[in-house]
């Protein structure tokens, strides 16, 4: 049996349905927005790539290591970006969250820490994970704060950990949440998202 089967995950007007090869085009559109592909700390597929990248996520789903999503806006059905599940262990109730990236137009926006309540509401009250972690690149420090915010952990550095997509060798920060830091997390996720928004 998956550990991660599929389901869609709804709030705030943010959905995340799990990704398919009908989301190419929005995918595509939303990483043009913005370049993001260009960005050196990042893994976001430039155009050409995106099917392939689909592909690679569907493979992953099927091997049980990683479930992607497609984060969409509700109410017209855009796609906004894409988020998953990785890393994922069943035997020690564990799944890291990753692979994110957004159109530019949704970067600073409820979105992100939308898509971060639902992943881990998810994770937390219905997988039954004890821990949640998280990875980035040691210069997205972009990355390193929103991880942070969401009152993750700092777990350390894995020095010398993979290669970016330019050939370099990127360090790796490693953070986590345990499911009894949870409940505090959640309150101020939600306190975030009700706050009136710009």
């Amino acid at each position: 049996m998956t550990y991660v089967s599929p389901v869609t995950l709804n709030a705030h007007g943010v959905k995340l349905e799990p990704l398919a090869h009908y989301h190419k085009a929005g995918l595509r559109a939303a990483a043009s927005d913005g370049e993001l592909w260009n960005l050196r700390v990042t893994a976001v597929p430039s155009p050409d790539e995106t099917s392939a990248f689909i592909e690679t996520s569907l493979k992953d789903r099927e091997a049980g290591h990683r479930f992607a999503f497609a984060v969409m806006e509700e109410a017209s059905g855009t796609v906004l970006g894409t988020t998953s599940y990785h890393d994922i262990l069943p035997e020690v109730k564990r799944v890291e969250i990753g692979h994110t990236w957004y159109a530019k137009r949704a970067q600073r926006t409820h979105i992100n820490t939308t898509c971060k309540l639902l992943l881990l509401t998810h994770a937390f009250d219905t997988l039954g994970c004890n821990m949640v972690g998280w990875r980035t690149d040691n210069f997205n420090y972009a990355s390193q704060r929103a991880i942070e915010r969401l009152g993750a952990k700092k777990d350390g550095v894995i020095r010398g950990h993979k290669l970016r997509r330019d050939g370099t060798i990127r360090d790796t920060v490693m953070y986590s949440l345990h499911r009894g830091e949870w409940p505090e997390v959640q309150a101020h996720l939600n306190y975030l998202l009700s706050r009136p928004r710009s």
